[in-house]
């Protein structure tokens, strides 16, 4: 629980959501947001959430983030779920293994970020990661900055855990959809979450393994905010930025990266413009809805 003291000086928490590829709706929010003058005193995420805020907490002002949006338009599926057919037969065959090589993904980081360390951050940064034996929260916030992303990225079956201080590590979407209450244990005593949303408007789910993995992921972090959003009412001042509604974009596609960043910009600049920041509860866009084809089911 935030102290008086943090209380008092008003500590500001960005908590990032995991979404796969969807994260780059999370730039375009956190554009608008430093662009309005908001600043986060520490930051907080999981999966590739926890990617975005360990690459905001190094450079917590407009640049930084335009930096970020740099990284995001040269991503491809490849640097990140590189699965092949030969990958997946081998891992059949062997009955052990990924599915996806980590190297691109250690490679694209080991690149894109000025410091090695999380305790060399601008601001402090939490990374929350899964303990694949206990199933614990573990919370990172200090090592290499490399290997604590992509433990909270290890996504079981498709990347191999992440060994830390001797423990295997996984997602962390696997226990921290949303890092809330981490963010809340360092001290924030303002949380504004920066979730992904889910493809509300696909007219059929992800045909691909992975694809599927991540879309079932996104559509739990709506109910699990809705449950942390009534779990720390009174005890923080809690705000959810809106989430893009309708999407039919799925959180495996890193095509459309650009267009994710400059919509979710405009509709948060358009949020902050009619009070956004004042507001509370979960975004209609959270809750489990559809778009266009809806059915009766007998």
């Amino acid at each position: 629980m935030a102290t008086p003291e943090a209380r008092e000086r008003g500590v500001t928490a960005f908590v990032f959501a995991g979404g796969g590829s969807l994260g780059a709706i999370e730039v375009g929010m956190l554009r608008a947001l430093v662009e309005h003058g908001v600043r986060a005193d520490l930051v907080a995420g999981s999966s590739v959430g926890a990617i975005n805020a360990a690459f905001y907490a190094g450079r917590p002002d407009i640049e930084g983030v335009r930096a970020l949006e740099g990284v995001w338009h040269d991503v491809h599926r490849r640097d990140v779920f590189p699965v092949t057919v030969w990958r997946t037969l081998k891992v059949m065959l062997a009955r052990r293994g990924s599915l996806a090589d980590p190297s691109p993904l250690r490679d694209l980081l080991e690149r894109s970020f000025a410091f090695r360390r999380l305790e060399e951050a601008t601001i402090p940064c939490v990374v929350v990661a899964t303990d694949l034996l206990s199933g614990e929260e573990v919370t990172l916030d200090s090592g290499s900055v490399t290997d604590a992303l992509l433990a909270s990225a290890a996504l079981p079956a498709v990347f191999p855990p992440v060994v830390v201080a001797g423990r295997s590590l996984a997602d962390g979407m696997l226990v921290s959809h949303t890092p809330i209450a981490a963010a809340v244990r360092r001290g924030a005593s303002r949380v504004i979450v920066l979730p992904t949303g889910h493809g509300c408007a696909m007219t059929t789910p992800p045909a691909d393994a992975v694809g599927s993995a991540l879309h079932a992921l996104n559509l739990i972090i709506g109910t699990q905010l809705a449950a942390d959003a009534e779990r720390f009412t009174g005890r923080v001042d809690l705000v959810i930025v809106p989430p893009l509604c309708p999407l039919s974009v799925s959180s495996h596609d890193f095509s459309r990266t650009s267009e994710l960043i400059d919509r979710a910009s405009e509709a948060t600049r358009l949020w902050l413009k009619h009070g956004g920041l004042e507001r509370s509860g979960i975004p209609v866009a959270l809750r489990p809805h559809r778009h266009g084809h809806e059915r009766e089911i007998a």
